[in-house]
């Protein structure tokens, strides 16, 4: 694919026997992500490090036989990503744009993603999932402040919130600490994955959920 960064060695370690899903994925980002409005321009050369990669590292937080929802879905990322990845849990991706919805669902088809599930909702809007969910997650949504109030709801008593951010995660937890309280989220901390591993590591800001 022209412009596409070569795979990166760790690609085959974290994404297994399911590889090849994850390279038709990325094949297909490249070729249609740009022109669809789902990634920017210069997104492309650095599609595998700065996106795939940085969303599957975080595919062994997630609660094997669990459902989690994904927040703000977009392009796929980190549902599609994860999906891939975690066969054996089940991923519902929430996504409010019709375009992008469109381009969820196409993707889930071709990759034969049968732990996959497509809302067509805003976060606030997808109350049949309220309180339900064992995880929820998100990348590049929102400020943790604005993006608390969003998915917390989402998540069963004693559910986790597994959100990827950048590094500002330290500053963005100080400055959320009323809807941390609001909202009743305890053990809020953030992990750095991938060190040692990935070229760019993740930062991952998590928090269990209380009813």
């Amino acid at each position: 694919m022209e412009g596409l960064e070569p795979e990166p060695a760790a690609a085959v370690a974290l994404f297994g026997d399911r590889i090849e899903l994850a390279r038709a994925f990325t094949a297909a980002l490249a070729e249609h992500g740009e022109e669809r409005g789902l990634i920017g321009p210069l997104e492309v050369p650095r599609l595998w490090t700065r996106h795939i990669l940085n969303s599957a590292i975080a595919a062994p937080l997630f609660p094997a036989g669990g459902v989690v929802g994904d927040v703000g879905s977009g392009a796929g990322l980190p549902g599609i990503v994860l999906a891939i990845a975690r066969p054996d849990v089940r991923f519902v991706l929430i996504e409010p744009m019709e375009r992008r919805v469109a381009w969820l669902e196409e993707q889930v088809a071709a990759l034969g993603l049968d732990n996959v599930v497509v809302e067509r909702a805003r976060a606030e809007e997808a109350g049949r999932y309220e309180g339900t969910l064992d995880a929820v997650t998100a990348r590049a949504v929102s400020a943790l402040r604005t993006l608390i109030p969003w998915v917390a709801p989402l998540a069963r008593d004693g559910g986790e919130l597994i959100l990827l951010k950048g590094t500002g995660a330290p500053t963005e937890i100080e400055a959320a600490q009323k809807a941390i309280r609001s909202y009743k989220l305890s053990d809020v901390r953030v992990e750095v994955l991938g060190e040692g591993v990935l070229a760019e590591e993740t930062r991952v800001v998590r928090a269990v959920v209380r009813g």
